[in-house]
């Protein structure tokens, strides 16, 4: 079997104990990996190949869980046939065509994995961006920072359509590189990020059920803070506290969040202040202060102006025409 076959697939850590690799440069990963010296050292794209259907590869051995951490950009698109991915406490479901993003400085970890068929990783430095109107427009793909039982799964068709645009990026790394090169590799992988946006939404749409539920547990994680006066005693809870006691990464909460209602995430933390609001305002002899002190805000005059904008009335206007009815 060919040592091109060696190279990984990620997910994330658990938290058994685990050796732990940090590769800060590319030509590091390559060589651990045992695959060919990267032609850039900035950018390298690496491909596997089964020749027979019934070839597979194991990506770890005795059941060791690896952890890696890169200082580079990473685009991997794997056919997982077995083998148990772990994400905090919970199971990942090892889905065929799935594409895995990883930022720099991320961690994350693989265990007793077996990949077949044909599998593409991709990786570039931030640097290697430098000039081009990417550098700025990666920021902006939310998938990056996604954790892995958040990867891309993909239909037959945009698996393939993905797979052809890994290999003109690979056809333009591998030929003889000159002045044009670098231009349309960066077009090409600025036409691969865009796509996996869009499936990315398709996605977010399709698994409708799985974005109520979420919801669900999001609204029941903010009754319980406010039951328990958590609201007073620490304050309004920040969408990255929220995700983590989903045990999600904060953007995709909020992706899921707003495909499901269509408002973001800090906007339904607002809507719930809000309507608790509506009730403590009613309370004989509690003052607009100490209703917004209750529920979290530091400055009452802010409370004001959030409730304003979702209810049209200030608290005190909303006092008097309830009391008018």
């Amino acid at each position: 079997m060919e040592k091109l076959l060696k190279f990984p697939i990620f997910i994330t850590p658990s938290t058994m104990q685990m050796p732990e690799y940090n590769f800060k440069t590319i030509r590091d990963f390559h060589k651990y990996f045992e695959l060919a010296e990267p032609e850039n050292p900035l950018f390298s794209i690496a491909q596997n190949i089964n020749t027979k259907s019934d070839t597979m590869c194991s990506l770890s051995q005795k059941n060791e869980t690896i952890s890696v951490t890169n200082n580079f950009y990473s685009i991997s698109i794997k056919n997982i046939t077995s083998g148990e991915i772990i994400y905090g406490r919970t199971k990942y479901d090892c889905s065929k065509g799935s594409m895995l993003f990883m930022a720099p400085n991320q961690t994350l970890s693989f265990s007793n994995l077996v990949v077949s068929s044909e599998s593409f990783h991709l990786a570039f430095h931030k640097d290697y961006l430098n000039g081009s109107a990417l550098f700025d427009k990666i920021k902006q793909y939310n998938f990056f920072n996604y954790q892995v039982n958040e990867a891309l799964h993909l239909s037959p068709k945009e698996e393939e359509l993905v797979k052809s645009i890994f290999k003109s990026i690979q056809t333009e790394y591998t030929n003889n590189q000159d002045e044009f090169s670098k231009e349309i590799i960066l077009s090409h992988l600025e036409t691969l990020l865009k796509y996996a946006d869009r499936f990315y939404k398709r996605q977010f749409l399709n698994r409708k059920e799985i974005n109520q539920a979420l919801f669900t547990r999001f609204k029941n994680t903010l009754e319980v803070y406010y039951s328990e006066n958590k609201l007073s005693e620490n304050g309004i809870p920040s969408v990255e506290w929220l995700a983590n006691q989903l045990n999600v990464s904060h953007r995709y909460m909020s992706d899921s969040i707003k495909a499901e209602t269509g408002k973001t995430a800090v906007d339904q933390i607002n809507l719930f202040l809000v309507e608790q609001a509506k009730h403590l305002l009613l309370i004989p002899h509690v003052s607009i202060s100490e209703t917004a002190y209750k529920l979290g805000f530091e400055y009452p005059q802010y409370f004001s102006r959030i409730f304003k904008k979702k209810v049209g009335v200030s608290p005190k206007q909303y006092i008097e025409n309830i009391s008018q009815n």
